[in-house]
């Protein structure tokens, strides 16, 4: 069964790259990329798409970011694109939830068939932290979240839970809140690459990143980054056994 629902997994996730990439190398124009007149024409075909059909494609959004962080895909373009086609506020929102449904399903994949090879090759180096989940697992959890999981790769944040068995609700809930932060960091800036794009007649990378809109998020981001530091000093400085 593991082996057939991994074939499963591997296929789907290449057949979402897939279109993914064919989306971005036959419906845009390659040629024109050096061309800011070009993003302003997207930008505004963006806008009138996403204006008339806004719920359609909200649910476009959330069922492609629940599959493709489910199938292994990280979730920072998701954050950009989302702020570029709903804004902040919309955008962080349905990037939160859908995000931490596909985190979820992920989780509930990999300790129902991968609960073995999970502990295997994590369960030694992780070790340390699992005592102090056995306490609370839904507070450590969500100030892993918070901490932007530690600076570990999207996909170990997902699956690394499996090594100390958190239960779905705690891991679901942990993730809404603990997201929050970072992913509204992320959709800003994509909502104010898109609001840069609307107001600039050209292109200035100086201008793009003074721009309060960018500038700002930026701003967020090195504070969150200081925090995360001090929260996993905190929280997680934990000596190994």
């Amino acid at each position: 069964m593991s082996k057939k629902l991994k074939l499963f997994l591997a296929i789907s996730y290449l057949l979402i790259l897939l279109t993914f990439l064919y989306f971005i190398f036959f419906q845009i124009e390659i040629s024109r990329l050096n061309d800011f007149s070009y993003y302003k024409e997207l930008q505004v075909k963006i806008d009138g798409l996403i204006g008339d059909k806004l719920y359609i494609n909200l649910l476009i959004f959330f069922i492609f970011s629940v599959v493709w962080v489910a199938l292994l895909g990280f979730g920072s373009p998701l954050l950009l694109i989302s702020g570029i086609f709903f804004g902040k506020w919309i955008g962080t929102f349905i990037s939160v939830i859908s995000i931490s449904i596909g985190a979820l399903i992920l989780y509930t994949i990999a300790n129902f068939f991968f609960k073995d090879l999970v502990n295997k090759l994590l369960e030694k180096k992780f070790s340390k932290y699992i005592n102090l989940f056995k306490k609370n697992e839904f507070y450590y959890f969500f100030i892993f979240r918070l901490a932007g999981g530690l600076g570990l790769p999207f996909l170990l944040q997902n699956t690394l839970p499996v090594i100390f068995n958190i239960k779905k609700i705690n891991y679901f809930f942990a993730s809404v809140l603990g997201f929050i932060p970072v992913m509204f960091i992320w959709v800003a800036v994509g909502s104010g690459i898109n609001q840069f794009i609307k107001e600039s007649d050209n292109f200035s990378f100086v201008n793009l990143i003074l721009s309060k809109e960018i500038y700002m998020p930026i701003i967020y981001f090195i504070i969150f980054i200081l925090i995360s530091l001090i929260i996993k000093k905190k929280f997680f400085n934990v000596k190994d056994r």
